[in-house]
């Protein structure tokens, strides 16, 4: 293969490849060049393999059971707004009909202003349970991926302990 004009480029002739000016490819610079890599790990026992896959199988596990809280946390939430939207639109109806009824010309001002209060602490009243289920839903999915983490963390030490036996 001759030297490309292009490129530039001759493997032949890379500097970072002599070991006279690359000091990782020097075996007196290099103590891993000239050690036997058979002595180097001998002694040396690899870890349970068994055991960090069934404990990776644990952690997939507890995010899948997190997330599965979390998804039905907010189906929850879903369907409780989806409640709370059909009982503010009945009131809303019902008002109206009252109103009608009434007739436009004798408003009655202090039942408006009651009516216009109750929704407006009904809607708060919504507005916290729904913070509420939120807030609930996410602390139950905080708290698998919690434990699981600890556990994770126990069994890597015990994991490591046995190594360094």
């Amino acid at each position: 293969m001759s030297k490309s004009p292009k490129s530039g480029f001759d493997p032949m002739n890379n500097p970072f490849m002599d070991p006279k000016t690359n000091p990782f490819l020097d075996p007196e610079k290099n103590p891993f060049l000239k050690g036997d890599f058979a002595k180097m790990f001998q002694g040396f026992e690899a870890p349970n393999m068994s055991g960090i896959t069934d404990s990776q199988r644990k952690n997939m596990e507890a995010l899948t059971v997190a997330n599965k809280t979390a998804a039905e946390g907010v189906q929850a939430v879903i369907k409780r707004q989806s409640e709370i939207m059909k009982n503010t639109m009945d009131e809303a109806n019902a008002a109206l009909q009252e109103l009608q009824s009434k007739g436009v010309s004798t408003p009655d001002t202090a039942a408006s202003i009651d009516q216009v209060k109750n929704t407006i602490e009904n809607s708060i009243t919504n507005m916290r349970e729904l913070s509420e289920m939120m807030a609930k839903s996410q602390a139950e999915a905080f708290d698998i991926v919690n434990k699981r983490f600890v556990e994770s963390m126990d069994e890597l030490k015990a994991t490591m302990s046995k190594i360094s036996k």
